[in-house]
Parts: structure tokens; C-alpha cells; sequence
């Protein structure tokens, strides 16, 4: 599991990196809100706090929100004002913690938000131009007739349809679908994208899996 850390205060930024990664986060960090924009896409999670240098982290979450980012946002903050905390949730943010907190607590909120994220996508239909992929049945249709699919396969489409129009990288794609730490040597994203290209062969809307080279995959629809 991937966390954006948006936090501009060192000592709190560094005493949370080291429990996320306690907790077996992986975790990556901006402090401020072009910073946080700038990194948002390939998350899990986004813990930010709300008074950052130049663009502030209401700013940054209707930002995200307006470019189709629906990744968790956990708003974090000194302030606790009804006010403040009704704005942010209206701003897209997924919860709310006033500073100070319980580390407990603060990990807690955090797997919460990722569990239900995860529930969404679990349950929800993925549909990608003719593409229409049903996680809970294990079916993709391609223009309305079934493909068969091996469960790598499966799993390896239903995470670049999750990610539609955004560059995931191949150490992402490892983590999220292989399910172990990515060894940046072998080859098997590759190998397992050639399959999916032959099983869904040319896609009259111009559906495709693009390669963006040095980094990993995009998945663009019509």
C-alpha cells in the first residue's frame, strides 16, 4: 500500500513516515500543495494537512477531485473549527483529524479509508470504451462477448482499468496485482501486458494499452 504524506512541518512529517512504515506503507512525501498535485496519482492514500505553503490543502483536494482523482484524502490539521471540517469534507476530502491526535487513531482512519476505497472497486462495474470488466464475477466482455482471461490476466486489466488515462508504473503494477515487492529486474509486466494486447486484439474505439517508455503502462480509452 502506497501514501502521500503532505505535511510542510519536519518533525511531524518525519514522525508519521516512520509509522506508516512501520505499518508496512510505503510512503512518499511533498510539503506543500503544488507538491502534492504534482505527486497525486498512484496512491492509496493521501494524508494532507490542511495549512501548507502557497496552495492550501482545500485547494489541493478540489483540484484533484476536479481532474477525476478519487483517491482517499484524509485530511489532517490544527484546525477544528465545525467550519473548517464541513468545508473540507463538502471539498471532496474522505475524513477528517484535528491536530493533536492519537497515532492509533490517525492509522486507524487511514486502513479504514483504503478498506472502503477498496470495496468500491471491488464491487463497482469497470467499463473502459468497449470494455466492461465485473470484479465480483470475474468477466470482461469486449464489445459484449466474453474473453477469457487467466486470473493474472484478469487482475492485471482490472488494475489499468481502475487507473483509466494515468501512467502506472511497472514497479506499481508489480506490487498491486503480484502482490510482493517488486524486483525491478524481471520482465513478467511486460510479458503479462503482450498477453492481454493479443486477447483483446485492435479495439474498433481506439481502446488501447499504451507503453510510455522508461516508466510503465497507460490504459486510454476512446
Amino acid at each position: 500500500m502506497r501514501i502521500l504524506l503532505v505535511e510542510d512541518d519536519k518533525n511531524l512529517r518525519g514522525f508519521l513516515r516512520k509509522a506508516f512504515r512501520e505499518e508496512g506503507y510505503a510512503v512518499d512525501e511533498a510539503v506543500d500543495g503544488d507538491g502534492a498535485v504534482e505527486a497525486a496519482g498512484e496512491y492509496d492514500c493521501i494524508v494532507l494537512d490542511l495549512m501548507l505553503p502557497g496552495r492550501d490543502g482545500f485547494a489541493v483536494v478540489e483540484t484533484l477531485r476536479r481532474r477525476g482523482d478519487r483517491t482517499p484524502v484524509l485530511m489532517l490539521t490544527a484546525r477544528g473549527e465545525l467550519t473548517n471540517r464541513v468545508r473540507g469534507l463538502e471539498g471532496g476530502a474522505d475524513d477528517y483529524l484535528t491536530k493533536p491526535f492519537d497515532l492509533p487513531e490517525l492509522l486507524a482512519r487511514v486502513q479504514a479509508l483504503i478498506r472502503r476505497a477498496s470495496f468500491r472497486q471491488e464491487d463497482a462495474i469497470l467499463r473502459v470504451g468497449v470494455l466492461s470488466l465485473d470484479p465480483v464475477g470475474r468477466r470482461l466482455l469486449r464489445d459484449g462477448k466474453p474473453v477469457d482471461l487467466s486470473p493474472r490476466e484478469f487482475d492485471l486489466l482490472a488494475f489499468l482499468m481502475q487507473h483509466v488515462g494515468r501512467t502506472v508504473s511497472r514497479s506499481r503494477i508489480g506490487e498491486a496485482v503480484w502482490n510482493y515487492q517488486f524486483d525491478p529486474e524481471t520482465n513478467v509486466v511486460d510479458v503479462y501486458i503482450n498477453y492481454l494486447r493479443k486477447k483483446l486484439g485492435s479495439l474498433p474505439d481506439g481502446t488501447e494499452i499504451c507503453t510510455v517508455r522508461g516508466v510503465g503502462y497507460r490504459l486510454e480509452g476512446p
